[in-house]
């Protein structure tokens, strides 16, 4: 019989052991990767990115006015340095009462959860703490699940061990949800209180605090008897951590809830020119609507706001031109002349956000572009001077034959009143004699370019138009001596931390001379005194055309009407019309509606502002003479006298116009012809010598000095 190998008692201890230290062994190195994980594992739930917060932006006068926000949640970051203390306790306190001694969970409060947690075979409460529940606002869901919780516990370890108390509270105040659309204590504040969070009482940064658990049930506009009962629980829980007094709690206790509804902006008075200011930002600054919405970005911008809403109101409340299906639309832009910034824009009789804003929209100008596309050029040129004689009469270019309006011709006009009358024949005459090519380098320098080639484009008939804003800047170069610049609404653009990273640099071009746009100006103040821009009322200093697109197959009918001009302090566009088009929409009515609309704007303006009522003259220029109406005699007689020199004369005498400028030319009539015998200036007497066997027939002609053009003939009269 073998002798059995005897195993040494050592041996079979370790043996004994061996599984259950593995065991134990493996649980400690999985207690280390797992405690090591959730220290260390936090880079791994944290995004940076995310702890950038959505911040609205504002759009703001440079009076400091907000005109409107725009964001996807409306939060105004507020450093933790502008809210009071007493605010800061209050949500400390029903948060987390232990926040300034933990390193961001409070075990004592966990092993309190998780003991009720295995009592209930549920997740039935939490423990988390004000940097836990920061960590889960911005990086993970709100289910209740170990591995959420988990991840949770990760991300407020790595946020204690990389940002201050201050940093984290800050950050937390500024992501809480407070309904109402508010996110943030900055907006809370506002909402409930209409008060900056700097100015919160303690009793109002408690009943703030205490709305996070339930933003809708604790509102104290929806359920104040609720937000009262939430609000003296966390002014009890400040009391008991010595965070105030007993005798304080008691007495904000029974304090009322002091909320105050601030006024909601339902008004549509600014929305287009916000719109105009997101585009801006996003064709010029390339910040696009998105980024605004989170980017916490301030646009300081040109807008006058009693200029806006002035403007906004006429085009909602004024008449307008009247069509053939229903009210028809029409667009506004008001722009400072000295700096070419927009002060006010209406895109729409009651423009709202997402509509077509008109003020961009492209529309064929009419008789609102001579100005540039026949007489600024022309006056550039040597050849003519304001009072040059054009031809006056219907002629064929080809297949093209314009007309005047009124089909009337005078054979021969001078450039000032042609423009003035808004003659369509004298005008396709001059470009005709000036030449496309040279007409199109100035539209092309006034940014106004087309691609159209025939002489329509000296009445606007254009294939593809101009935006009301683009007519805006065109016009702009007559009052600043002949300078154009580009428009503009946004003067900066400031980031979350108040720094400049845009601003507008304003740059001119010389487009017309100095001469030219004096005697632009004075032109079109005399076509809205006296020529076709005379509809309406307006007392101030006014310059400005007329235009008026006929529609293409309706006849009598209109497509787009305009008016454009200037005071010494703005520039302007107004358009009516319709969106649609095509023979079932046209327009009934003409440019005198959009005047009119105009001057009203103008004159309520004036009211607000003091506006000019004369256009200075530029030093080294001069005064244009008005034009000469010549008048039209219809009382001119002879007579006979005796005595003086000539023993026997003869007077012809008329009633002279009120302007003494007129000439009066007196001719003699002999057979088929007319023999110049004499002129007087602003009389209305001329002696002739008397006949005693012949009595010679005369005619009285009044002539314009500054044309050289002659009226209509007197009848004849003989003095005998």
């Amino acid at each position: 019989m073998k002798n059995k190998l005897k195993i040494p008692p050592m041996a079979k201890w370790l043996k004994r052991i061996k599984w259950p230290a593995i065991i134990i062994g493996g649980l400690f190195l999985l207690s280390i990767i797992g405690y090591l994980s959730i220290i260390y594992g936090g880079r791994f739930v944290v995004s940076e990115e995310e702890l950038i917060l959505d911040s609205a932006t504002t759009i703001e006068t440079k009076e400091g006015e907000v005109i409107e926000r725009i964001y996807s949640e409306n939060r105004t970051l507020l450093s933790i340095s502008n809210v009071p203390e007493h605010v800061q306790e209050a949500f400390v306190a029903i948060e987390d009462g232990r926040f300034y001694e933990h390193a961001g969970v409070d075990f004592k409060s966990v092993l309190r959860a998780v003991y009720r947690d295995i009592i209930a075979m549920d997740k039935v409460e939490g423990a988390s703490t004000i940097t836990q529940q920061l960590a889960k606002n911005l990086f993970l869901t709100n289910d209740k699940s170990w591995m959420r919780k988990t991840k949770e516990v990760m991300a407020a370890i790595y946020l204690e061990r990389n940002y201050t108390k201050d940093k984290i509270l800050e950050m937390y105040l500024n992501t809480i949800y407070f309904g109402k659309g508010a996110y943030g204590i900055e907006e809370a504040s506002k909402t409930y209180f209409n008060v900056s969070a700097s100015e919160l009482t303690v009793a109002q940064g408690a009943l703030l605090a205490g709305m996070p658990k339930a933003p809708n049930s604790y509102s104290p506009f929806d359920n104040p008897e609720a937000a009262m009962d939430r609000r003296n629980i966390v002014l009890a829980r400040m009391e008991s951590l010595d965070m105030i007094d007993s005798e304080s709690m008691v007495s904000l206790q029974g304090s009322t809830l002091g909320e105050e509804q601030r006024e909601s902006n339902q008004e549509t008075w600014s929305n287009s020119y916000v719109d105009l200011v997101i585009k801006e930002a996003s064709q010029k600054y390339h910040i696009s609507r998105e980024e605004l919405k989170r980017g916490g970005y301030r646009l300081i911008v040109e807008m006058d706001p009693t200029a806006q809403q002035i403007a906004a109101s006429q085009m909602s409340e004024g008449e307008f031109v009247p069509g053939s299906r229903g009210e028809t639309e029409g667009a506004f832009t008001l722009m400072d002349q000295s700096t070419g910034g927009f002060v006010a824009v209406v895109g729409g009789r009651d423009f709202k956000h997402g509509d077509r804003n008109r003020v961009t929209t492209k529309k064929q100008p009419g008789s609102v572009i001579k100005p540039f596309s026949v007489y600024g050029p022309a006056l550039m040129d040597d050849k003519y001077i304001p009072y040059s004689l054009l031809i006056d009469e219907q002629r064929s270019y080809g297949d093209y034959t314009p007309s005047n309006y009124d089909d009337t011709y005078a054979g021969l006009t001078s450039l000032y009143q042609a423009l003035v009358d808004s003659k369509n024949a004298p005008a396709v005459w001059l470009l005709d004699q000036m030449g496309i090519a040279y007409v199109k380098d100035y539209l092309d320098e006034l940014g106004l370019s087309t691609e159209d080639e025939g002489l329509a484009i000296a009445l606007g008939g254009l294939s593809e138009g101009y935006t009301p804003l683009q007519l805006t800047e065109a016009y702009r170069s007559f009052i600043s001596n002949g300078e154009i610049t580009e428009g503009y609404t946004i003067s900066q653009v400031l980031n979350r931390q108040d720094e400049v990273i845009h601003r507008h640099q304003q740059s001119e071009k010389q487009v017309f001379n100095n001469e030219t746009a004096w005697n632009m100006t004075q032109i079109l103040q005399t076509t809205v005194e006296s020529g076709t821009a005379k509809a309406g009322h307006y007392t101030k200093a006014l310059a400005g055309k007329t235009g008026t697109q006929q529609h293409p197959s309706v006849e009598g009918g209109n497509k787009d009407v305009w008016f454009s001009g200037y005071t010494p302090e703005y520039v302007g566009t107004l358009w009516m019309g319709y969106d649609q088009s095509g023979e079932d929409y046209y327009l009934t009515g003409g440019s005198s509606y959009p005047t009119s609309l105009m001057k009203s704007i103008l004159s309520e303006l004036d009211e607000e502002k003091d506006l000019s009522d004369r256009f200075e003259i530029p030093e080294g220029l001069a005064n244009l003479p008005e034009p000469i109406i010549l008048p039209e005699i219809k009382d001119v007689s002879g007579s006979v006298g005796f005595g003086g020199f000539r023993l026997i004369s003869g007077k012809i005498q008329w009633t002279p116009a009120d302007d003494k400028r007129v000439v009066y030319r007196v001719y003699r009539k002999e057979e088929d012809r007319r023999e110049l015998v004499g002129q007087v200036t602003g009389e209305g007497e001329y002696r002739v010598s008397a006949g005693i066997l012949n009595n010679p027939s005369y005619v009285v002609v009044p002539y314009d000095p500054l044309t050289g053009l002659e009226g209509e003939a007197s009848s004849s009269v003989t003095v005998n």
